[in-house]
């Protein structure tokens, strides 16, 4: 097993007046060859809109767009014809397939809106667009909201995200898998594993791999919500 810690203070950040973004991956003008992808990641970003900021439309192809919403709500609307109101606790997987045009706007509440959107490279990278989403998602303990196990699919096989404001007072299993990264959204997290406990506060990040047959488990403090994704296999990067 083999463990990366990436300090959220690290992370490369793009920002405005009414945006700021933490990208994990080398990402645009961030240009980083040491850190373009993690097994078929190729983008992990975090972002933080003011009320009516955003994305305008834009253009997508042969990508897995998956999104979570972590407070406020994201307006999307794209060239399927949807145009939806995603709450916190929203997980949206946008199958760009042959291509795609979307956009991603804060709705005009006094609220700032943050969501972390992944992007996964896909099994069938020219297939036709589809869109899924699944509402009121949020749990007190890690559990699958997209991909396999999860009622929301990915068209990347073997993946599966999972999030989750776990209870303090427990420690949790870390589902056995061979790659994972592990993404503390806020708060903070102890992961304990065969070789020692990794700390990791808000913004940080653990990618592990070599952990087929690894028993994990995980601690967090109060208020402390994790995106967890699993690769049971795919593509390497």
């Amino acid at each position: 097993m083999h463990i990366s810690v990436y300090r959220g203070s690290e992370r490369n950040t793009t920002s405005s007046a009414e945006r700021v973004t933490h990208h994990s991956f080398s990402f645009g003008d961030h240009y980083d060859p040491a850190n373009l992808a993690f097994g078929p990641m190729r983008a992990h970003d975090d972002h933080r809109l003011s009320w009516g900021a955003g994305f305008e439309e834009h253009s997508h192809s042969c990508i897995e767009l998956v999104t979570w919403v972590l407070h406020g709500q994201l307006v999307h609307t794209d060239s399927l014809g949807h145009r939806s109101m995603l709450a916190a606790g929203t997980l949206q997987v946008q199958s760009a397939g042959s291509g795609i045009r979307h956009s991603e706007l804060a709705d005009t509440s006094p609220e700032p809106t943050r969501f972390v959107q992944t992007w996964l490279v896909p099994d069938e990278p020219d297939g036709p667009p589809a869109r899924f989403v699944a509402s009121g998602m949020r749990s007190d303990r890690l559990v699958p909201v997209a991909g396999e196990g999860a009622q929301v699919p990915i068209g990347t096989a073997g993946a599966t995200l999972w999030a989750g404001s776990p209870d303090p007072e427990e420690t949790h299993d870390v589902p056995v898998c061979g790659m994972h990264h592990l993404f503390v959204a806020s708060g903070a997290a102890t992961l304990r594993t065969p070789d020692g406990e990794v700390e990791l506060g808000a913004g940080d990040a653990a990618r592990i791999t070599d952990a087929d047959e690894v028993e994990m488990t995980l601690r967090v403090a109060p208020e402390t919500e994790v995106l967890l994704w699993t690769f049971r296999a795919g593509k390497s990067g």
